[in-house]
């Protein structure tokens, strides 16, 4: 004796397999992690000036962690490219800013005055 699958039931199985590509599209459930990491990248840390030193391209902050670098509090020197710092940072100002290590050497991209 056969067995007869009803040809509607066939149909509905091989129509699974036969789904627009988007309907596998599974890209959206990324998305959220690009944007965390997107603002991870871009996250600033918080400190106060100890020492600028504007002709030397230098400036020593106490920090707390900087997340991007997993570094935790302390103060340290780091460098900078002239037009980083604005020329209203001063000594003993509090500030956001945005360290990265680049070839062995942690310098500071981005300095705002803290609000």
């Amino acid at each position: 004796m056969k067995h007869l699958v009803p040809r509607a039931a066939m149909v509905a199985a091989f129509g699974l397999f036969l789904q627009p590509a988007i309907a596998m599209d599974h890209s959206a459930h990324a998305a959220p992690a690009a944007k965390a990491d997107k603002a991870d990248k871009q996250a600033l840390s918080e400190g106060t000036v100890r020492r600028l030193d504007r002709a030397a391209g230098s400036i020593t902050l106490t920090h707390g962690p900087i997340e991007n670098l997993g570094m935790g509090a302390m103060t340290m020197t780091f460098t900078f490219k002239k037009g980083v710092v604005p020329a209203s940072i001063k000594d003993g100002d509090k500030v956001r800013f945005r360290a990265e290590e680049k070839a062995g050497e942690y310098i500071v991209v981005r300095v705002e005055a803290a609000k």
